[in-house]
This record gives C-alpha cells, sequence and structure tokens, in this order.
C-alpha cells in the first residue's frame, strides 16, 4: 500500500538536492513511483522555494532526466551552469495532475486519505489527520481521543480502504489504539 502525495490537483513529485557537474544537472530526490511518466522531457514543475528565493512564483522545464550510479539527475532549461543549478537546491518540484490517468491499485493520494473515518470492528477509534511518507513504509496520523496514534500503512494493519464511503477499516495489533494491561 502506498500513499500518493498531492496538493490539491498538483503531484509533489520530487526535491532538488544537489548541484551535478557543471553544466547545470541537479540531482533529485524522487517521491512519484513513476518517474518516466513524471520526467518527461517537456514537463513543466512549479516550484516551492522561500519566497526570498530569486525562483519564487517561477516554475522549470525537463530538458531531460538521466541516471548516473542509480541516482536520477535532471536537466532544465534555463539552467546552464552549476552556479544556477546551486540556486534551485532543495526547490520542491510539484506538476498537475492528470486528471485522465488511471488509478493505481491499492493507492491513493493523500488528500483522500486525510479526513477518512478509521474504524475498527466496525467502531470509529479516529480520524486520519497527516501521512508521512518514510523509507520503509507511509505512517499514518489518526487523532484519537485520547491523543494521536501513528499506524503503518501496511495491509497488515490496514485491511481496507473506501474513499466513497469516508472509511478506512483497521486490524491493528493490541496495543496501539489501547493500553495494555500491565502483567
Amino acid at each position: 500500500m502506498a500513499a500518493r502525495k498531492t496538493a490539491g490537483t498538483q503531484l509533489r513529485v520530487g526535491r532538488l538536492t544537489k548541484a551535478h557537474g557543471l553544466k547545470g544537472a541537479i540531482k533529485i530526490e524522487l517521491y512519484t513511483d513513476a518517474p518516466e511518466r513524471r520526467f518527461v522531457p517537456g514537463a513543466v514543475f512549479t516550484l516551492q522555494v522561500p519566497t526570498t528565493s530569486p525562483w519564487h512564483g517561477k516554475s522549470l522545464e525537463l530538458l531531460e532526466l538521466k541516471w548516473f550510479n542509480a541516482q536520477p539527475v535532471a536537466f532544465f532549461k534555463d539552467v546552464n551552469d552549476r552556479t544556477t543549478a546551486e540556486t534551485l537546491i532543495k526547490a520542491i518540484l510539484w506538476i498537475e495532475q492528470d486528471p485522465a490517468e488511471a488509478p493505481e491499485d491499492d493507492a491513493w493520494f493523500d488528500h483522500q486519505l486525510v479526513g477518512l473515518t478509521a474504524l475498527r470492528d466496525g467502531v470509529k477509534v479516529g480520524t486520519v489527520t497527516r501521512i508521512d511518507h518514510l523509507p520503509a513504509q507511509d505512517l499514518l496520523t489518526v487523532e484519537t481521543e485520547k491523543g494521536d496514534v501513528l499506524v503503518p500503512f501496511v495491509k497488515a494493519i490496514v485491511a481496507a480502504v473506501d474513499i466513497e464511503a469516508g472509511t478506512l477499516t483497521l486490524t491493528p495489533p493490541l496495543g496501539l489504539f489501547e493500553d495494555l494491561p500491565e502483567e
């Protein structure tokens, strides 16, 4: 199971991490399972940068994505040297979601999951308030009456997601949502 990342109609697909070489190439940390669909020549990315950045309110057009030592490296239009590339480090890349794109099985966008009612044995235990995307797995934050509970977003614990019904069915281990009696 995986949560797909988004902000409304835009998808967060990567973060620029480090200048590569002298010709303006930039290494990318990918936030997408489908770089071959998102990072095609001509793709235009909206930039998330601080308001003080000269890139604030601008976008970048991808010329080419190459792989060096299993690391994706991007070349962008009008980024022709290392100095310019270094001004883009830490920028987050967003791309418009294609409404015709077929949904993946067992994959959802964050905005589809946030707000879902978390059920255990048919009883509400809380509401999904956040999704964190960690290297090992995604982690749901479920707000309960006793506080936030972090739930690994894996099939063994998240048995079903029903976007239309607005529910997420959980089969958590004992102790995740309740205190266990001391022995």
